[in-house]
């Protein structure tokens, strides 16, 4: 693997860049990407940021989200992926991609992601609570003073991935790293208002069904939020409305794994997983070609509900700690 030194020497001698965040985005991908891009155009290099899917409109707070593609319009020399555990996770833009490593184009990973596969030819995988603390190193090392734009963005992703500073993976450099973003400027304040505060009301709505109609499995060890196409059509709710949907159950005493399943089409579950500590949801995710993180990861599910319900309650039997 390489260090992060090594990469921002390898970003410096490049003059164009486009920057891959994952599908579906989330915080981190995004205050990756976006702090990352604002960096190199401070030294003067072209670049632009891509996603395969649209941009949660949560996120418009932060200047440049709307100006984020869907496919790239650079013919750059270096393609960089950020927050992505394997190509699979850039979604439609992964044959763009890979298409882009055949010509000999420079990949760059960086990532945080036990599950990462290295797939780049330059690769800084560094496990830690959120992808923002490898790009603030990253900025550091490409010797980039912080604004307060790159500020927020990396704050967005601090704050997003770590559950607020909560999850257990979150340590002394975590907390370093937002300080220093902090420092630079960041507004803690509204990026926690705009992500965790502020819902329109058919969200409110869609969340409320769902939590009241959680599922209790193996002695209430496991629970099962169930998030129906038709409860979201209903609510006049989107599909990125969902996310933090699956947290709550955690909150329940007797709970140590959380699942969500979101209906994407008939027969097809996106499943998030969480745990409250002990167990390894990144190896239940494996089961059904997932991953992530040891407490947080996701997968897709085909079948059934019930069907799909009981594979979970016995994969998840077999991962959960004594």
């Amino acid at each position: 693997m390489n260090t992060v030194e090594e990469i921002a020497n390898i970003l410096k001698s490049v003059k164009s860049a486009v920057i891959f965040t994952h599908m579906r985005p989330d915080g981190d991908t995004l205050g990756s990407g976006m702090a990352l891009s604002r960096a190199l155009s401070m030294l003067g290099i072209e670049n632009e940021v891509v996603n395969a899917d649209p941009v949660p409109e949560k996120f418009f707070f932060l200047p440049g989200m709307k100006e984020i593609r869907t496919a790239p319009t650079l013919n750059a020399e270096a393609y960089v992926c950020v927050d992505s555990s394997e190509t699979g996770r850039l979604g439609d833009l992964e044959e763009v991609f890979l298409a882009g490593a055949k010509k000999k184009k420079i990949t760059i990973n960086v990532d945080h992601h036990i599950s990462n596969t290295r797939y780049a030819k330059y690769n800084y995988v560094n496990i830690c609570s959120a992808n923002c603390e490898n790009v603030s190193e990253l900025i550091d090392a490409l010797g980039v003073q912080k604004d307060k734009q790159i500020a927020d963005y990396l704050m967005t992703g601090l704050i997003t991935d770590s559950g607020n500073f909560t999850h257990s993976d979150v340590n002394g450099r975590t907390f370093r790293i937002a300080a220093s973003a902090a420092d630079a400027g960041a507004d803690c304040n509204t990026i926690n208002y705009e992500l965790f505060r502020k819902q329109k009301r058919a969200r409110a709505a869609a969340y409320a069904e769902v939590i009241s109609h959680l599922r209790y499995e193996l002695d209430d060890r496991l629970a099962i939020a169930l998030i129906p196409l038709e409860l979201l059509a209903r609510h006049c709710a989107t599909q990125d409305m969902t996310e933090g949907f699956v947290d709550f159950a955690l909150t329940v005493d007797t709970v140590e794994v959380s699942v969500s399943l979101m209906e994407v089409k008939k027969g097809q579950y996106k499943a998030s997983f969480r745990s409250k500590g002990k167990t390894n949801v990144n190896a239940i995710a494996a089961v059904y070609g997932g991953g992530g993180h040891i407490l947080a990861s996701g997968c897709m599910m085909f079948g059934e509900i019930e069907e799909v319900i009981d594979k979970l309650r016995y994969t998840v039997s077999q991962h959960l700690a004594e």
